[in-house]
């Protein structure tokens, strides 16, 4: 049997999970991450949790999947994108916390460079909006607020990296200091044309070239693991931020395909091949995940809050004692009364970009009920989703590309049937549910098994892929215009 090791490092745990050649999930490991809350608007992991975890889900994976190192060809990472880690290069402690990719304390520093007309350059040169979010903000913080850190720098003492960076200089020993395209398209650093650090970039964040990692496609050897980790040397292949692992993971190879994850917010990615795509409808611009060195891009979207809605019904609310409960009160109620919640409890992201809205619900009437919320709530994650693919839509249209025929999907909240068929009735196109909907693991399983010949081409992972169902649209297109039209209103409603 041939087996594939997939770390996938996310934001609210560390997971390992097993799969074998012919991409199906053998074993599965996960430890929950502490979270680290400053001050408000600020979040940090311990990167020594961040490794410590990561390493021992994967001993517990392969002894759940009742193999030895020795039998795993290759391993693969998939990561949390944006988080920012630095530390020693000697003694590889961080030096700071890792700063989360939620924490917005960079944003002085984007007010910056907005003010000295930095914003077009940079997303003409990396395809990203300036924001907080991104790492090359944080990074510049870390120098700049801990204490000796700009000399350290400097004096090229110190290594920054997105939490691949941390895994893969943990796990070769700091014998290599590397990246891939997909993670350092998210810096506001890296110009995605070229595949290179940008100098002129560099220097209006203040940043050490010296810091860097060396930066690879998705899909080559970033070195070995160290035999005594896990009992067996073995080579790290396939590297891509989590968006774009579940963009591989979902055989999304083609100009026009997307795929939605449905998580604690939602991220919609559609491929666009070798064509750089500048938005004019509100998304970002990215690196997909490479198997050559010629750059591939793809359209992102995110939604702030998807099945966040869910957790808070459970824990605001308290209208349902589990999440899982949510699907049987919604269906309680053949519709939503004409109820619309918007969720924006922090603000609006893709693609209307509203920092300032705030969450709403509308058009309560007497006869409304608790399980008209619930439905309603259910239904903001889908509508949400929809304007992003209208948006993507566009885009497409505007650049001469080819039409969207069906959304695939993955994600905690994709499981959820109701959900599925009310996104596939607003779209008006099949929305498809794979069979294997660990697809960020997998993403990366993949990338790792090309790279060390376990797969072939592309080609054979599309034809490894299959749908578990597909959810066709059953509403009328006008019926589904007007549902998107009061929301487009609601949306208008919570900008304060």
């Amino acid at each position: 049997m041939t087996y594939l090791l997939a770390l996938d490092q996310g934001t609210s745990s560390s997971r390992s999970i097993v799969f074998d050649g012919q991409g199906q999930v053998v074993a599965l490991a996960q430890q929950e991450l502490t979270q680290h809350y400053p001050q408000p608007g600020w979040v940090e992991h311990d990167p020594l949790e961040i490794w410590r975890t990561q390493l021992a889900t994967a001993h517990e994976a392969l002894e759940k999947a009742g193999i030895t190192a020795h039998q795993v060809r290759a391993l693969g990472i998939t990561n949390q994108r944006e988080t920012t880690v630095v530390w020693h290069r000697e003694t590889g402690l961080p030096i700071h916390n890792a700063i989360v990719w939620q924490d917005r304390r960079a944003e002085p520093t984007c007010v910056a460079l907005r003010a000295r007309g930095l914003a077009p350059v940079i997303q003409a040169k990396t395809g990203l909006l300036v924001d907080a979010y991104f790492s090359g903000t944080k990074l510049k913080w870390i120098l700049d607020n801990v204490p000796g850190a700009r000399q350290q720098a400097a004096n090229g003492e110190l290594a920054f990296g997105t939490v691949d960076s941390w895994l893969i200089w943990n796990m070769t020993g700091g014998a290599v200091h590397a990246t891939d395209v997909s993670n350092a398209s998210r810096t506001m650093l890296f110009n995605v044309h070229t595949n290179q650090w940008d100098v002129a970039l560099l220097k209006a964040l203040d940043i050490p070239a010296n810091l860097l990692p060396t930066v690879q496609a998705s899909s080559s050897l970033f070195g070995e693991i160290r035999a005594d980790l896990l009992g067996a040397a073995i080579p790290i292949g396939g590297v891509a931020g989590d968006q774009q692992s579940a963009l591989f993971g979902q055989a999304c190879f083609k100009p026009g395909m997307v795929k939605n994850t449905y998580g604690t917010g939602c991220f919609m990615l559609m491929h666009t091949g070798h064509s750089f795509q500048t938005s004019s409808n509100g998304l970002i611009t990215t690196s997909a995940a490479q198997t050559t060195e010629r750059p591939e891009f793809a359209l992102e979207g995110s939604v702030f809050v998807g099945g966040a809605v869910v957790q808070w019904l459970r824990d605001g609310l308290h209208a349902i004692r589990s999440s899982a409960e949510v699907q049987a009160l919604a269906e309680s109620v053949p519709d939503a009364g004409g109820v619309m919640l918007v969720p924006a409890f922090t603000g609006l992201g893709a693609p209307y970009w509203q920092p300032d809205a705030r969450g709403s619900i509308l058009g309560l009437s007497r006869g409304s009920t608790l399980a008209h919320i619930a439905r309603a709530a259910l239904e903001s994650i889908a509508y949400q989703s929809a304007a992003l693919l209208c948006a993507m839509s566009r885009d497409a249209r505007q650049a001469g590309g080819v039409a969207v025929s069906e959304l695939r999907v993955d994600g905690g909240a994709c499981v959820n049937n109701l959900l599925m068929q009310f996104q596939a009735d607003l779209l008006g196109i099949p929305v498809v549910r794979p069979l294997v909907t660990e697809t960020t693991a997998l993403g990366a399983a993949y990338l790792a098994g090309l790279a060390t010949g376990v797969f072939q081409s592309t080609a054979e992972l599309a034809a490894l892929w299959q749908a578990e169902r597909r959810f066709e649209p059953a509403m009328p297109t006008e019926q589904a215009a007007l549902h998107m039209a009061r929301w487009e209103h609601a949306v208008k409603k919570t900008v304060l």
